[in-house]
């Protein structure tokens, strides 16, 4: 472990003691730490080692070609819960963007009554949402669509999305676990990060019921440009743990 712990420290990887206890506990030898440890000296995501990732308190299935869920994600299904609050209400979910599937199954793990679906238009990603519906026990109410989102019909209580926001010139800056192995469809969000959202503008009209709401995930700082793009009613923009604007909630009026 400490010479684990050393090689880690001096790739650069920000928790190296952490992260090896957790390689290790995955490991099922010797042999395989030596390898995960390898691994993460290259910097690839513990996440994409183990095959595993924590979301709202459940356990999804991860890895190449889906993003990897993050702490502050889970704001939209804080959202939702607030403004859904009757558990047993049979709301129709569609999460554009799936990747793994996080967010569809919390809330359908939330929400007995619902049903969803989720819609991405990468085929790797879509097998990991599979892998998750199923693993969660959720293939009556859970279905995944390969579809530009742009393209998605029908009318939905509840629309909820984490859309590439990255400017495009800040990918090279970011940590190599993100620019080197997650997917860039998945965090591009063009010259300004604003892209996603204007496409979105231009379809969760038609992809919300009447009073449906839209729970969609937003970068550091990008509040007040989101706010005029969606062509929505905002009700609020709610903050994550870390008190950065992160929620943006809209309502089809």
């Amino acid at each position: 472990m400490k010479d684990a712990v050393e090689k880690l420290r001096a790739a650069g990887v920000d928790n190296p003691r952490l992260d090896a206890r957790v390689l290790r506990e995955a490991a099922a030898d010797d042999a395989e730490f030596e390898s995960f440890i390898a691994r993460r000296v290259a910097r690839e995501p513990v996440a994409y080692i183990t095959g595993r990732k924590e979301f709202w308190s459940l356990d999804f299935a991860v890895g190449p070609g889906a993003l990897v869920p993050r702490p502050e994600t889970e704001t939209l299904i804080e959202q939702m819960l607030a403004r859904f609050p009757d558990r047993a209400a049979p709301l129709d979910v569609l999460d554009l963007g799936t990747g793994s599937g996080c967010l569809l199954v919390a809330a359908l793990h939330e929400y007995p009554n619902a049903r969803g679906v989720g819609v991405d238009s990468a085929n790797e990603a879509l097998a990991w949402t599979h892998r998750n519906i199923q693993k969660h026990g959720l293939g009556d109410r859970a279905f995944r669509l390969r579809q530009d989102f742009a393209q998605v019909s029908g009318e939905h209580d509840v629309v909820l999305c984490n859309p590439p926001y990255v400017r495009s010139a800040d990918i090279a800056a970011l940590e190599p676990e993100v620019r080197r192995y997650e997917p860039r469809a998945a965090l591009d969000g063009g010259q300004d990060g604003l892209a996603a959202y204007r496409a979105l503008g231009q379809v969760l009209r038609r992809q919300l019921k009447p009073g449906g709401l839209a729970f969609l995930e937003i970068g550091a700082g990008q509040d007040d440009a989101v706010h005029g793009l969606l062509n929505l009613e905002i009700l609020g923009i709610a903050p994550d743990l870390a008190g950065i604007p992160r929620a943006v909630i809209g309502r089809k009026s």
